[in-house]
């Protein structure tokens, strides 16, 4: 998936947030992203994967949190 299919995909479900983090990846301003394995970025798969996937090619590292009761 392209940035612009990304971003037309982010805006039509307004998914404001998710548009923050590829812009800061496109300035330079993300090095990593932790997320739990369980939950991901987003509920939607596909878009869920394309976005990772992006910021990763961004040079973002996608790091997976332990989920583990402290």
């Amino acid at each position: 998936m392209t940035r612009e299919e990304l971003v037309q995909a982010l805006e039509a479900k307004g998914l404001d947030e998710v548009m923050e983090l590829i812009e800061e990846a496109d300035n330079g301003e993300m090095d990593e992203l932790e997320l739990l394995p369980s939950l991901g970025l987003l509920q939607d798969r596909q878009l869920n994967d394309a976005v990772l996937q992006y910021l990763e090619a961004k040079g973002v590292a996608i790091i997976y949190a332990g989920e583990t009761d402290e």
